[in-house]
Parts: structure tokens; C-alpha cells; sequence
């Protein structure tokens, strides 16, 4: 076994890999950004090297700098985690020429599977079953726009080389062929380097369903059971279970050994995932396969009791692997869900900022946790703190959440528990949108397939509901105790916040905003407590008990829970599950005019400017495409908000931007 290897990756992944060498007495060697120096990833290995700029191609993808490091540090071997270089065969190589061992399959394997044109031309010659496609070489616009037409509409483009749901379009008409191939294309380059595509038949109500295999060195290649991976936004998946739900015996056994033959076919060592596409009906077809560790691992973990980075350091030190394919069990079911710094309700726009407040429910963070022979209900593996930042220049995952139960409905009561006590504050993110997505009739029945989602669109996204009383009221004893804190013990009778008044009860008003309505609440102060209206609701309420943002108040003949978390003048309030942001709000200070009424058009997140489809003095359509902006790797359309003019476009192809910065001047009309 290794004495020292190091870790060329960032965020959860890289502190999910030093948990196992820790365990094992393998010390480890982080590298990282100018961005990331004060990153968990760092601080959690025994040793961290600076590499580079904060973008990656500065950083984590300097293959040559990585090894020269490695070499430095004295570590024996690179485990490159997942993304930046884990699939680049010709680092694996180089990997091997200075004597490193790379923590991952060859070199030639990586190459026959990275590229999913060429993997699937293996797969046909292996007899694999393939879905109608085509996956040749020819890439004129022409050519492969006729190919679509062959083999009928909706098709789907790919990116060969790439992965992650990027460079991907689903084309439904054949006008629209030319710009999402172009799309497409531009997305592909700027993720992979290459822009070669494939054209494959788009399958209606499909199931995304993966097997998890690892190959030794001696010949020996088993498969750990199955995942399923069909929810997903943007071709990315948001949530993951193991097994996959209504999965028969026979079904599983012609996946996985379907997997094993893949991976015997292209000599593989290591851990791979086969990825299938899978109609409803029970049959399937390859799909890709990812040469190297996936995200989602741990639902695996949790049903079989294996740690998988053990395995890949086992396996990459020449020993056999520690399990025989009928010494595999499984056990359980376990669910995982990625939370992400973004906003569902705008499109999935990746979010920026710093953690300003995290709060999460009781877990392990990552140690398998086997308790009386059962995994721990509740894992995490996060790459952040409270007090990091997400930073525009990687993935923008927080964690990833994953639970285990005796079973699919245990298992989903945990998670739903489990979102409900998670809490974030100071950036967007996707926890409301996963207990929605947790307790929908969809998920909860396992009616599962890739366009879950979209299907469910509106029960996922149901109009704001007002704000209830009992969550003002938290807000509100919040900003009461707040200013009584302030106040202190001073004998000043004027700074005094009892509400005590000579001829009568002081009465107050005290305004909270949301992005829907503003909440005007009156406030009478009585005694120990206080009297608070709220349009024709009306209730006592009182300070039942307090520890930190914990508030527990009486409010006429209940009690209600929560915490409120203050950044600036917002006020976070978190109970019972729900999230409820709101803004204290001073009556004399009113917002300035909208955006599309002062005519200026602003960068939802910070990027780049890869496309312009607009000039100065051009008339616009409501809808209508101006410009593209790419983010973390994902493409965003800016479009008209209504009818008018383009006065002047303020950025080129090419340029950064900040968040909230303009991007023209736009006369409605």
C-alpha cells in the first residue's frame, strides 16, 4: 500500500478521498488555486501545495506542474478524483513514465471510453445493445443535420468527448437543428477541447440507470448493483438511489454482466461506471462509460458496506480486489441529493457568495458509520464551510446529502427529514426545490424517468405562498431581541426597550418585504410579551425560550419553533422545513424603477460573453436571444424582457463579467 499519494482535485471530492487514506495511514498532498487557499480540501490534508491562477486551466489542469509537484512532495501515486484530469489518458500516461501510479485505469482504456463515438462503435462490435444514432467522424453541419432527418425527430446531440450533461441538446423540429448544434458545439470546446458531436434518437420517458464495476490488475472484474440516475436538470443528475426501484433479479444480472464485458472489452483497471439508457419496458442500451470514481458513489457505499476509494487504492497498489463477485451484497436502499448554489426558480442560474450561515442535520461526514452492522442513517460529503465562498470558477455543489434506510420509503422519510433541518443562508440554493421534489407524488411512487422534472413542472414550482404568522412572528421577536441586546443594561430610561409607556401601551409597526408581498405587521407591547396583528390575524405572543438563533415562542395556545439567521437587513427564518426570507424594510426608502423600465439588462451571475446575437439599433422581440453567457461550464440565454430597441450592447465575445453588472441599454417600445 501507499506511504503518501497525492490528490489533484478540489471540494468534496478531495476531502472524500483524504477521509479514506487518513483511515488507512496514507498521507496525503492537496493541491490547490489561488481561489481555494483557504479551502477545506486544504486544510484537511497533511500537506498543500499552491499550483496556480484561480481558473483551472491555471490550476487543476496543469498536468505537468501536478506531476512535478507530486514528485516534489514525495507521494507515490495521483488519485485524480473526478472531472479536471481524471479522464485525460495522456496524464495517466505521463503518470506512469515518472514512476507515479495513477489512481485510475490506463492510459488506452481511457482513450476507447473517452470518447463516446468510439465507445460506442466498441460496443456495437462487442454486440452491446446501442440506441439508433450516428457516431462517425463526419461533422459538417449538412451531413449531420441529414443523419437527425434519418433517424427521426427529436434527436439528441452530444458532445463525444465530454460529460456532466454538458454539450448537450435535445432537438425536437428540424429548424432548430443549426442553432443547438452550434450550441453545442461552442459548450463543447470550451468544457472538453473538442467539439466533435453525436446525433442519437431521443427516447420518450427513458430511465438513466448505471452499474458501478472495478477491475484489478489480475484479470479479476466484479459489478457493485445498479443506480438510478433519471432525475436530472440540465442533463445533470440532482438525485440518485441505489437500487434502482423496481429493478428485477434477471434485469440486474444482464446490466451488470452487459458492464463487465464493457470493461474486459477495453482491458480496464479500477473503478468505472456503465451507463445505460433504459425504456420503460425493461430494456436498455450503453450509453457512455465514465472511466473513473462518480459523484454519486455513495448510495453504492451505503447498500453494499464498501468503501470504493479503499478499493481504487487497493486495486492501483497491484492487490487483487477485496471482494469476489458472490461475496457482494446488498442491503438497504439509499438515496443521494446534490446541493447546489443556484436558483431553480431562475432557470438553475448558478449562484455565487460566501456561507454566510450553515447549518446541517446530524451526520457523519464521511466514515461508512457502521453501526450494529447497518451504515449511518444520514452521510455528507461537503468540500465547504460556514464562511466559504462558491466561487464563479467551478462546479457550484455544496454537498451532497445521502441517506440510508432498511428500505425505499425509510430511506425517503430520512431525506425529507433531513432537507428540512438543512440550512443555508447567503447564496441561492436548491433545498426548497429538492423537498418538493422529495415529497412529490413522482419521486415518492418511483415514476421515474430523465424528464421528471419538466413533467412535474408545476407542483415543483407552485407560486409563492404567503408568509405565515408564525414565521413573521419569529422575525419579528428576532429584531425585538436584537434591540434589546443593543440596548444592554443601561440605566438610560430612553434606551430602554420594554415598551414601558406612562399613559398606555407602546404600539408599533414594523414592515417585512419578500419578492411577492410586503408584510406590515402592528405590534403592541403587554407585559412579558406582545400583541401582534397582521391584517385580520391577531395573536399574543411570547418569548417561550431562547439558545442563539433557536427561538421557541408561544404564540396563543401553541408553540412554534424555528431560527432566524440576520445578513444585513434580511431576515432568514427557518421552521418546520420551510425557508422563508424577508427583508426589513424602512417605508421611506422605496426600490428605484425595475430593470427592463430603466432600459438596463443585467448579468445574472458572473461570466463570460461567448455570443452575441444582437447589434446597436436592432428592434427585438419579447424572448428573443441578445446575448449568451458562459458560467461554471453551462451556457445561459440573455433575452428581451419585452418589445423594443437595442440602444447599445456593452460587452464583446470574450469578455468577463460581474454579477449584476449591465449588459446594454434596451428602450422598450
Amino acid at each position: 500500500m501507499f506511504n503518501k499519494i497525492l490528490i489533484a482535485n478540489r471540494g468534496e471530492i478531495a476531502c472524500r478521498v483524504a477521509a479514506t487514506a487518513r483511515r488507512l495511514g496514507i498521507k496525503t498532498v492537496a493541491v490547490y488555486s489561488s481561489a481555494d487557499a483557504h479551502a477545506k480540501h486544504v486544510a484537511v490534508c497533511d500537506e498543500a501545495i499552491l499550483i496556480g491562477e484561480a481558473e483551472a486551466r491555471h490550476s487543476y489542469l496543469l498536468a505537468d506542474k501536478i506531476i512535478q509537484v507530486a514528485l516534489q512532495s514525495g507521494a507515490q501515486a495521483i488519485h485524480p478524483g473526478y472531472g479536471f484530469l481524471s479522464e485525460n489518458a495522456d496524464f495517466a500516461d505521463n503518470c506512469a513514465k515518472h514512476g507515479l501510479v495513477f489512481i485510475g485505469p490506463p492510459g488506452d482504456a481511457i482513450r476507447a471510453m473517452g470518447s463516446k463515438a468510439a465507445a460506442k462503435q466498441l460496443m456495437e462490435q462487442a454486440h452491446v445493445p446501442l440506441v439508433p444514432g450516428y457516431h462517425g467522424e463526419q461533422q459538417e453541419v449538412a451531413f449531420l443535420q441529414q443523419q437527425a432527418g434519418k433517424i427521426g425527430y427529436p434527436v439528441l446531440l452530444k458532445a463525444s468527448a465530454g460529460g456532466g450533461g454538458k454539450g448537450m441538446r435535445i432537438v425536437e423540429k428540424e429548424e432548430d437543428f443549426a442553432a443547438a448544434l452550434a450550441s453545442c458545439k461552442r459548450e463543447a470546446i470550451n468544457a472538453f477541447g473538442d467539439d466533435h458531436v453525436l446525433v442519437e434518437k431521443y427516447l420518450q420517458r427513458p430511465r438513466h440507470i448505471e452499474i458501478q464495476v472495478f477491475a484489478d490488475s489480475h484479470g479479476q472484474c466484479v459489478f457493485l448493483f445498479e443506480r438510478d440516475c433519471s432525475v436530472q436538470r440540465r442533463h445533470q443528475k440532482v438525485l440518485e438511489e441505489a437500487p434502482a426501484p423496481g429493478m428485477t433479479h434477471e434485469r440486474r444480472n444482464a446490466m451488470g454482466q452487459a458492464a463487465v464485458a464493457a470493461a474486459k472489452a477495453v482491458g480496464y483497471v479500477g473503478a468505472g461506471t456503465v451507463e445505460f439508457i433504459a425504456n420503460q419496458d425493461g430494456s436498455f442500451y450503453f450509453m457512455e462509460m465514465n472511466t473513473r470514481l462518480q459523484v454519486e458513489h455513495p448510495v453504492t457505499e451505503m447498500i453494499t458496506a464498501q468503501d470504493l476509494v479503499e478499493w481504487q487504492l487497493r486495486v492501483a497498489a497491484g492487490e487483487h480486489l477485496p471482494l469476489q463477485q458472490s461475496e457482494i451484497q446488498m442491503h438497504g436502499h439509499a438515496i443521494e441529493a446534490r446541493i447546489y448554489a443556484e436558483n431553480p426558480e431562475k432557470g438553475f442560474l448558478p449562484a455565487t457568495g460566501r456561507l454566510h450561515h450553515l447549518r446541517t442535520p446530524a451526520a457523519v461526514e464521511f466514515e461508512l458509520g457502521m453501526q450494529a452492522g447497518q451504515p449511518a442513517a444520514v452521510r455528507i460529503d461537503a468540500g465547504v464551510r460556514q464562511g466559504d465562498s462558491i466561487s464563479p470558477y467551478y462546479d457550484p455543489m455544496i454537498a451532497k446529502l445521502i441517506v440510508w434506510g432498511e428500505d425505499r420509503k425509510i430511506a425517503l422519510a430520512r431525506m425529507r427529514q433531513a432537507l428540512a433541518q438543512y440550512q443555508i443562508v447567503g447564496l441561492s440554493c436548491n433545498i426548497g426545490f429538492l423537498q418538493r421534489l422529495c415529497a412529490g407524488e413522482a419521486f415518492s411512487q418511483a415514476d421515474l424517468d430523465t424528464g421528471l422534472i419538466a413533467r412535474n413542472h408545476d407542483s415543483l414550482f407552485p407560486p409563492a405562498a404567503p408568509v405565515p404568522l408564525h414565521a413573521l412572528a419569529l422575525a419579528a421577536v428576532s429584531l425585538l431581541l436584537e434591540e434589546r441586546r443593543r440596548a444592554g443594561h443601561t440605566a438610560d430610561p430612553w434606551s430602554q426597550t420594554s415598551g414601558w409607556r406612562m399613559n398606555g401601551a407602546l404600539r408599533r409597526t414594523l414592515r417585512f418585504k419578500t419578492e411577492q408581498e410586503d408584510c406590515v405587521l402592528q405590534l403592541e407591547y403587554q407585559g412579558q410579551g406582545w400583541r401582534l396583528h397582521y391584517g385580520a390575524q391577531s395573536t399574543d405572543v411570547e418569548l417561550a425560550d431562547e439558545y442563539g438563533a433557536d427561538l421557541y415562542l408561544k404564540l396563543g395556545d401553541s408553540t412554534r419553533h424555528g431560527s432566524v439567521v440576520r445578513a444585513a437587513q434580511q431576515f432568514h427564518v427557518f421552521s418546520g422545513g420551510g425557508h422563508w426570507q424577508l427583508e426589513f424594510d424602512d417605508p421611506m426608502q422605496h426600490a428605484g424603477e425595475t430593470e427592463a423600465e430603466g432600459g438596463r439588462l443585467t448579468a445574472p451571475m458572473p461570466g463570460k460573453v461567448v455570443a452575441v446575437m444582437a447589434q446597436n439599433g436592432q428592434s427585438v422581440s419579447k424572448g428573443e436571444p441578445i446575448l449568451i453567457m458562459e458560467a461554471m461550464k453551462m451556457e445561459h440565454t440573455i433575452a428581451a424582457p419585452h418589445d423594443g430597441v437595442i440602444e447599445e450592447i456593452l460587452y464583446g465575445v470574450g469578455d468577463q463579467v460581474a454579477e449584476g453588472a449591465p449588459l446594454l441599454a434596451f428602450k422598450q417600445g
